[in-house]
């Protein structure tokens, strides 16, 4: 395996960044700068072409914030200026002073705990050392494939890995990271007559090139996905038994209790779960996290954006709600300790309470009892979207491919699309059984109020309970 090394920038901004925190500490009661160098590169193999292009995810640059008096006001500047501190500090002075003239939010005293980490993540194969046309041949073969099968009209495959490369400075603290994350894509779109249907792959995680062997695995069983879906019908509007794939129950947990326990939207009012607190929300048998620590994922790193150090948060205990999930600020007005959840979706970006990788944990059934155990229902799987709305509790998911069981057993009738809804807390008390299987996702993104992406995952396991469908 190969170590990921830190960016040329973050190796050589430690003297700048502590040159920042103690000349901008003379004027301030604390200060603290996030140094971000993140470098990507995406793959893409469409029908006759390919390409490759800097990541939407590449940035550099600095956020200094900075309490007095209680304020506290923060600056971004994209590069630093000159050989040394002093121009960036008078620089960054100014720009806080007008900040805490113009007026900001008193909060009590933020914390600054002692710690000196660094962590690197490793791959087997660097996307950024390997001739780009290796990569784009594996995408358009994998392509290709997938148009040589009966009736695929369009396939695309898709791949990115992104450099994450951050250092923390306080007057207590000094924190290096950098790893890699990668998410590749296959995509087919299936046309018979006026019948047209799509459905897709995708993987994740923190490897390099190597995560394309495990994309090539699933293009089979997309074809074949494929092929059947051109038979696929309507479900009859309705209430039914569901077993939802682990990335269906993964978007479950990420909207029912994701973004309803970011404690920033306790702090606003927009969050009913806030009075739900040490009360019975789920079935007994649900237990429910979000964490940086304890897996490995897309969502998973040492320190987040504010400098506090990633961790696994219970959100749900044996079906009680226990706790929401925080950055600083809001930490700091609701009186409870930062979970190391303040993530931005740049270094320009407000920091927010945001989630990392969200999950159910696994049950003790098998997959097959669950649909034995079902008489009247439908397995769904390969999610298209889902939404919640965190201050009134209603959930829609969306997936692309639902399999009829009857009696136990799959009938062999298909459905595409499936439309899911509820109330979160009838459907997470509606839950009888979770399997042992595990799985997490990570291939898209995550935004707050459809704006400010980050990277995250969701998962867990097969998830039975009940939904309303159409």
């Amino acid at each position: 395996m190969i170590v990921c090394p830190h960016s040329t920038f973050i190796e050589g901004v430690g003297p700048l960044l502590d040159g920042l925190v103690e000349g901008l500490g003379r004027y301030n009661d604390f200060v603290s700068v996030l140094a971000a160098d993140d470098s990507g590169l995406s793959f893409r193999a469409a029908r006759g072409e390919t390409g490759v292009a800097d990541s939407r995810w590449v940035q550099r640059g600095l956020v200094v914030r900075a309490q007095r008096g209680g304020k506290v006001a923060e600056a971004a500047v994209n590069l630093p200026e000159g050989p040394g501190s002093e121009a960036l500090v008078a620089r960054v002075a100014r720009m806080l002073d007008e900040l805490f003239v113009a007026g900001a939010k008193v909060h009590p005293p933020l914390p600054d705990e002692p710690a000196r980490l660094e962590a690197r993540g490793n791959v087997a194969i660097d996307p950024f050392e390997t001739d780009p046309e290796m990569a784009l041949g594996r995408l358009a073969s994998f392509r290709d494939a997938l148009l040589s099968a009966p009736d695929i009209v369009s396939a695309e495959a898709k791949a990115d890995f992104v450099k994450v490369s951050r250092a923390y400075r306080s007057r207590s603290r000094a924190l290096v990271q950098t790893f890699v994350w990668d998410q590749a894509y296959l995509f087919g779109v299936t046309r018979r007559e006026d019948r047209a249907k799509v459905s897709y792959r995708s993987v994740s995680g923190l490897r390099g090139l190597e995560s394309l062997d495990e994309l090539e695995a699933q293009a089979p069983a997309l074809a074949s996905e494929l092929a059947e879906l051109l038979g696929a019908g309507r479900v009859e509007p309705g209430e039914y038994e569901v077993i939802l794939s682990p990335a269906m129950a993964g978007t479950l947990a990420h909207e029912a209790f994701g973004h309803g326990v970011e404690t920033d939207m306790f702090v606003k009012g927009r969050a009913r779960a806030r009075d739900y607190i040490g009360k019975a929300v789920a079935s007994p048998m649900v237990t429910m996290y979000d964490g940086a620590s304890g897996v490995e994922q897309t969502g998973s790193f040492l320190f987040d954006d504010e400098g506090n150090l990633g961790r696994r948060t219970t959100v749900i205990k044996d079906g009680i709600l226990v706790s929401g999930f925080s950055d600083a600020l809001s930490a700091l007005a609701l009186g409870i300790e930062a979970t190391g959840n303040g993530r931005r979706e740049a270094y320009d970006h407000k920091a927010y309470a945001r989630m990392t990788n969200t999950y159910f944990a696994p049950g003790q059934s098998t997959l097959d009892e669950m649909i034995a155990s079902t008489r009247a229902g439908w397995l769904l799987d390969r999610l298209n979207s889902g939404m919640e709305d965190p201050k009134n509790w209603g959930i829609q998911l969306i997936a692309l491919v639902g399999r009829e069981i009857r009696d136990g057993r799959f009938t062999g009738r298909i459905a595409s699309p499936v439309m899911c809804s509820g109330y979160v807390p009838d459907v997470l008390r509606s839950i009888t059984m979770l399997s042992r299987d595990f799985e997490l996702g990570g291939s898209g993104a995550c935004g707050k109020g459809h704006k400010e992406f980050v990277k995250v995952s969701e998962g867990g396991p097969y998830v039975k309970t009940r939904m309303r469908l159409g």
